[in-house]
């Protein structure tokens, strides 16, 4: 790790605890890199709000790190991104019980599934991935602006978002659908609403950054359920090999959004990710996104659009 940036130097990809972190949550935190952030989070003091559809997984999930960090500070309460309604109820839970918030993860998401619809009526991917965080950083927006310090909203993303792109006139792929190019179309959505989030915050001399992040090429659930989902069995078995060769664990995997989170001297509207081969696996840094992802006047008509289809604002002003 760079100790520009903030990091103790050790090969365990542990930030510094240089600064207290306070309250965050994390979407889809029982499994896969989301549990991976969370149980980083933990060791370094967090008090951490576990967002899962599942309170079942969730729970089980909050014991194996609760077995490892004795005197972790953990919750667990249902979020599920492909419902709005819960996604508001989720909301107003948290801003009844908690003071402040300090770093929203937004890191739950779906991969290259077959079209379904969410209870909204959107693409599931375009819906999960991006339109259930894009409400749920609305809603919790004031808390940030309210919390004392700084705080900041981490958008996980993926090298897939350069292959995407923003189809205005079928964005919920029911004319024609392809598996990968609605998951590359929400990978892009997430980092265009983070720089454009911050953009706005920035006019509104907020004490809130947004950035945005990648974790590479990690093993997790996640390929091989989009796999069997979509019964891709040879997508599954060049997925498989290319893990072998490219592919780093959960854990390394990670620890581009709790750099993103955690890192005191990270500027908002920047793009974390591994260095090494095609930026797959090693240690995080700060990176370019894809030209794409910069378009200012493509954020905006997409953050008008996702406003629309959400019926949620924000209270932030328009950009200049």
């Amino acid at each position: 790790m760079s100790e520009k940036y903030g990091y103790n130097g050790s090969t365990d990809g542990v930030p510094s605890a240089s600064t207290h972190i306070g309250t965050v949550i994390v979407t889809g935190a029982n499994s896969g890199l989301g549990f991976e952030v969370t149980r980083a989070l933990a060791e370094q003091g967090a008090h951490i709000v576990m967002a899962c559809r599942s309170i079942e997984r969730g729970e089980e999930a909050k014991q194996k790190i609760e077995s490892e960090f004795l005197g972790a500070s953990l919750t667990v309460h249902e979020l599920d991104l492909a419902d709005l309604d819960s996604v508001a109820a989720f909301a107003e839970w948290f801003k009844s019980t908690h003071d402040g918030l300090n770093v929203l993860c937004n890191n739950a998401g779906v991969m290259a599934i077959p079209r379904q619809e969410t209870a909204d009526g959107f693409e599931y991917q375009f819906g999960v991935n991006y339109l259930g965080h894009f409400a749920l950083t609305a809603h919790l927006l004031p808390i940030m602006q309210q919390t004392t310090g700084e705080s900041r909203v981490v958008m996980q993303s993926s090298v897939g978002h350069r292959n995407g792109e923003i189809d205005f006139d079928d964005l919920q792929g029911e004319e024609s659908y392809s598996a990968w190019d609605a998951y590359g179309q929400s990978k892009l959505a997430n980092l265009l609403f983070a720089y454009e989030l911050d953009r706005r915050l920035h006019v509104a001399k907020a004490s809130v950054k947004s950035l945005g992040c990648h974790p590479g090429a990690s093993t997790t659930n996640l390929v091989h359920y989009s796999a069997e989902q979509g019964g891709f069995r040879l997508d599954l078995r060049l997925m498989s090999l290319m893990n072998a060769i490219l592919a780093q664990s959960a854990e390394r995997g990670a620890e581009p959004m709790v750099y993103a989170a955690t890192d005191p001297g990270i500027e908002g509207g920047e793009y974390v990710g591994p260095d090494g081969l095609m930026n797959m696996r090693g240690d995080p840094m700060l990176q370019p996104s894809s030209e794409r992802s910069y378009n200012e006047e493509l954020a905006r008509r997409l953050w008008d659009v996702s406003e629309d289809l959400t019926g949620v604002s924000f209270e932030l002003p328009g950009p200049n």
